[in-house]
């Protein structure tokens, strides 16, 4: 079994394999050079949303009930959950009924992070240049053969904070995940920080509630409706010259 094996025995222990079609992580695929961030929508027996930072090789997770926002007024619940495995990072579908987590899940964002050394009380190792082992590449850097986020997150998870830039379709910006005092290790605050990306009195999660991957809605996910390629197709040019898609407007 992969080196990952221990860190997901909890995540495949809950699941039948045979019948829900999540992965069951263990590939050995090429590597992101960045590690991956994703937030999926999960219509399960209550809405929440799944916030997951890609941190020594798996998915760390997170259940944010009322979902991430960009208003740095607003303080997020969210509960750490079971570590999921990195090919968990574009998964959307229906997980079946007697199945851990049944309901429909929607791929709401997805794109790169990195440790916000200059939010933190510690440096970079080393110098100013931010190593990928330690922080994720930034945009100048060159990506050794140990990509993801490493001992630096690590050391930062276990002292019950973490201060990350993220660098998605819908989140961006600085963020930060403290861990609330005296309510357990599970119990954790996802907030905004103040900086050019935030959006005092926004609501994004209603602002923006389509798939990043399909377009789709979660009622539409839930029925099996097919994904609006035309819709994604002109999101994705309008992005790339840097303009808002106006078919797309509610979502992004």
């Amino acid at each position: 079994m992969s080196g990952d094996g221990d860190k997901l025995r909890e995540y495949r222990e809950k699941r039948d394999f045979e019948r829900t079609s999540e992965p069951t992580g263990g590939g050995t695929g090429p590597q992101p050079d960045r590690p991956l961030f994703c937030v999926q929508k999960h219509a399960a027996r209550s809405l929440h949303y799944d916030v997951r930072l890609e941190i020594d090789g798996v998915l760390k997770s997170w259940a944010v009930p009322k979902g991430p926002s960009l208003d740095p007024a607003d303080k997020r619940l969210a509960v750490m959950t079971e570590d999921h495995p990195l090919e968990y990072g574009d998964f959307e579908g229906v997980i079946p009924e007697g199945e851990y987590g049944a309901g429909s899940v929607v791929l709401w964002d997805i794109g790169w992070w990195e440790p916000d050394f200059s939010r933190m009380k510690k440096t970079a190792p080393g110098n100013a240049a931010v190593p990928v082992e330690a922080s994720g590449a930034a945009p100048s850097d060159t990506p050794d053969d140990t990509p993801g986020a490493g001992p630096v997150v690590g050391q930062d998870l276990s002292a019950g904070e973490l201060k990350f830039i993220l660098h998605g379709d819908k989140l961006s910006g600085s963020w930060t995940l403290v861990q609330m005092k005296g309510r357990g290790e599970k119990n954790w605050l996802l907030i905004k920080h103040k900086d050019e990306d935030s959006r005092p009195g926004s609501a994004i999660v209603d602002e923006a509630p389509l798939s990043v991957s399909s377009g789709r809605s979660i009622e539409e996910v839930a029925v099996g409706q097919p994904a609006h390629t035309e819709q994604l197709a002109d999101a994705i040019e309008a992005r790339a010259a840097g303009e808002r898609s106006p078919s797309t407007a509610a979502d992004g």
